[in-house]
């Protein structure tokens, strides 16, 4: 089996994988009823969005599509942060309305195992890693753009012939 098509596998592979963990995150989100806040809608519309972006490179492995995919994935990176920051700041709200004498320094480490878990957001970026991986050394992303091809030879330069004559 030739390398190209090792890495193209793995590459269908990592999107798929991604694809799945977007589609995974949305129906595991709508099961917990992370619906009641307008702000719990943002992993459901960052996960819609990675997950068109997956479909469109596997559709159309281009060189547009490829970066902006990246791009969708860097969203999706720091809507896991955003979350993150979220769950820590609900968890820390609740457990100083629970003890409204406390100090901060009190319930840090109630808030840290509070209950909106502080690392359900990394899924988002975990997807998005997986993601930014199948593009890695690309061979699309490789090739120059058009209008940075190098110039080849006009009607006044002599063209090499490729043929070696013994």
């Amino acid at each position: 089996m030739r390398t190209t098509t090792v890495e193209q596998r793995l590459r269908t592979f990592l999107l798929g994988l991604s694809a799945w963990m977007c589609i995974g995150t949305i129906v595991e989100l709508f099961l917990a009823k992370h619906y009641d806040d307008p702000v719990q809608f943002v992993p459901f519309i960052l996960c819609g969005v990675g997950l068109i972006a997956v479909v469109v490179v596997l559709w159309r492995p281009l060189r547009g599509t490829l970066l902006m995919l990246r791009g969708v994935m860097g969203l999706l990176m720091l809507g896991s942060l955003f979350g993150v920051y979220e769950h820590l700041a609900n968890n820390f709200a609740f457990e100083l309305e629970m003890r409204p004498s406390a100090v901060w320094s009190d319930v840090w480490f109630q808030a840290l195992r509070g209950a909106a878990p502080l690392l359900a957001p990394g899924i988002l970026a975990l997807a998005a890693m997986i993601a930014i991986a199948a593009t890695y050394a690309h061979p699309v992303l490789a090739s120059q753009p058009d209008n940075l091809a190098p110039a080849g030879p006009t009607s006044g330069e002599p063209q090499l012939s490729k043929r070696c004559e013994a």
